[in-house]
């Protein structure tokens, strides 16, 4: 079987067109077999992106998929991307889709933080809940190692996969003074954290 948080260059193609409205702009991905939520903008994502602030500086986006995060907040807002997958598809889809959608990003494959040096404002993860806990809790700890002072880690996740769980752990790498709700509705959290 295969999985979106591992690399998929032996899938054969099947390229799908999303559009996505966000404010006052509209976008055009292009995405394909072997990504995350290959045929739309998966729900989580679309709450998360309705429930952040208004960011500014350096942004992100880890296990960007085909780059739909970091790509509408680097059109919305004045903020530098650098969006990062583990899938070497996904990097290719994301290297498309910043041209199409013109937005300049740095563009890495990366499992988890293993290629990244660099230290950011803002980072935001739709968790890839099917990697298991280990994988996932280490980006946590990965992602707070790579925040700024006073930088912020956003995610959405399901209480179905662990909400809870998942933000006692990241209580204990943040804070529990430092990790607040921005949305909790129909069993989705967008959890944010302050460094």
């Amino acid at each position: 079987m295969n999985h979106y948080f591992k690399s998929n260059s032996d899938l054969n193609h099947k390229y799908i067109r999303i559009k996505y409205a966000y404010k006052s702009n509209t976008f055009d991905f292009i995405s394909d077999t072997g990504v995350f939520s290959k045929n739309n903008i998966d729900y989580g994502t679309d709450i998360l992106l309705k429930n952040i602030p208004e960011l500014s500086g350096t942004l992100l986006d880890i296990g960007c998929g085909y780059g739909c995060i970091g790509i509408v907040l680097g059109k919305t807002y004045d903020i530098s991307v650098t969006l990062s997958d583990i899938n070497d598809r996904a990097i290719e889809l994301a290297k498309k889709n910043t041209e199409i959608n013109g937005v300049k990003a740095k563009i890495i494959l990366s499992d988890g933080f293993a290629d990244i040096s660099e230290y950011f404002d803002n980072i935001i993860l739709n968790p890839p809940i099917h990697a298991g806990k280990a994988s996932v809790y280490n980006i946590y700890q990965s992602a707070y190692e790579h925040l700024n002072k006073n930088g912020a880690f956003y995610i959405v996740i399901q209480k179905k996969h662990g909400a809870l769980s998942h933000r006692q752990k990241l209580e204990e790498i943040f804070g529990i003074e430092n990790c607040h709700n921005l949305y909790a509705k129909k069993g989705f959290y967008v959890l944010k954290m302050q460094k």
